[in-house]
């Protein structure tokens, strides 16, 4: 279209009559929780989806980013570029075991974790929210392990493990971005405490040691029903690292205090697959799976369907759970729980076809004979030394993260 000026006045010069803001909403089909000026390119962008022939999603003009150009995402994505390679060197090293593909094992088209598993249905659909917070690492993880450790235990262990245990302990960074192995490797060796979601929400309440600090937040996505402010407004800034916890909340039960004594571990090994078979079971032996994916800007408007990359440079590493799939009108896809809370997505779940964004690459998740039970009582942690180099990427360039 050229300049941001023509682009502006060849999205509108048919509803000059109207408002800005009826304008957009002519133009899109979506109205704003907000009064914002939305920016030409993104509205741009979301047009030229809409307008894509054969294209699997819907695309909205987003609240949160809809005054900023395509890309205003890539501080929220918190996974190393090199995970693939992280978890490909644990393998070498004997530290993390490659899942073995048994060859006859018939694979059925669907699967979802929740269905196959009802006793674990409540942990396993706990969508939970990394506020504005680069660990998406360490969400995906200690999501994975709980619904593992629930399934292991046949429902005897049904709780969440806490995020923030994971998040600020596992590694310095915390906030700053992490691998996709790092959970796993300090659930086994420390051990997790069991934590709910900010302030006690979600499903479970509150009563267990360490609940998530930081605030619910609106991530990208149309607002919708969703209650909560903004990714780097007042009610949700942008977040550093708290310290480590060492203490129980003031609202743990008993049961789950004190700290030292409310670790839980697991046995057997940490395991990774590769490939959509390898994932798929990984996935029917022992549950869902962390994985990363590449962000492009074109998913700031996913509002439903089967995403595919379509138009957008990278803007970052994603880290999810993978809880199953399916198939829709003869396309695979995945069927991925996200850390952005239950108003987000398709209620806190995004559809992604096979293969997309590297989505299928590497998982990582605890061996499918590993068994999960409460540590003996331990000192409390310090927070993991800080992996060497956290990237962004493009497909010309890396760069210094800073999340």
């Amino acid at each position: 279209f050229g300049s941001r000026g023509q682009v502006k006045k060849h999205l509108f010069s048919p509803y000059r009559h109207l408002s800005p803001m009826k304008a957009v909403i002519a133009v899109t089909g979506f109205a704003f929780a907000s009064a914002v000026v939305p920016h030409p390119d993104r509205v741009a962008q979301v047009r030229d989806l809409q307008d894509t022939p054969g294209i699997l999603w819907k695309a909205s003009v987003v609240d949160r980013f809809a005054s900023k150009a395509p890309g205003a995402s890539k501080s929220m994505n918190g996974v190393l570029s090199d995970w693939r390679d992280a978890l490909s060197s644990g393998v070498s090293s004997g530290k993390i075991v490659s899942f073995t593909v048994n060859e006859s094992l018939s694979i059925p088209t669907s699967f979802d974790s929740a269905t196959n598993w009802p006793q674990c249905a409540k942990v396993i659909g706990d969508i939970r929210d990394q506020s504005d917070c680069g660990c998406c690492w360490a969400f995906a993880g200690a999501e994975a392990a709980s619904d593992r450790m629930c399934i292991t235990s046949n429902a005897a262990l049904l709780m969440p493990l806490s995020a923030q245990d994971v998040c600020f302990c596992a590694s310095s960074d915390g906030c700053n971005g992490g691998q996709i192995d790092t959970p796993w490797d300090y659930i086994q060796s420390h051990g997790a405490v069991t934590g709910g979601q900010y302030q006690g929400s979600g499903p479970f309440g509150t009563g267990f040691c360490s609940d998530f600090s930081l605030p619910h937040c609106h991530h990208h996505g149309p607002q919708g029903d969703d209650p909560y402010p903004d990714e780097g407004t007042t009610g949700c800034p942008s977040a550093s690292s708290p310290q480590c916890p060492s203490s129980c909340d003031s609202t743990a039960s008993s049961d789950h205090s004190p700290f030292g004594s409310d670790k839980y571990t697991f046995s057997g090994q940490v395991a990774s697959a590769n490939g959509v078979a390898g994932i798929q079971q990984m996935i029917m032996s022992g549950g869902p799976v962390e994985t990363a994916f590449t962000v492009y800007s074109d998913f700031e408007n996913y509002d439903g369907g089967i995403y595919h990359h379509v138009s957008g440079s990278s803007v970052g590493g994603h880290a999810v759970k993978i809880v199953g799939w399916g198939e829709e009108n003869g396309v695979n896809y995945w069927r991925i729980a996200n850390s952005w809370n239950p108003h987000w997505g398709e209620n806190g779940y995004f559809r992604i076809r096979f293969g997309e964004g590297g989505v299928d690459d590497s998982v990582v998740a605890s061996s499918a004979d590993a068994t999960y039970s409460k540590m003996s009582p331990s000192p409390s942690p310090s927070p993991g030394p800080s992996p060497s180099s956290y990237y962004w990427w493009s497909d010309s360039e890396t760069k210094k993260v800073v999340v």
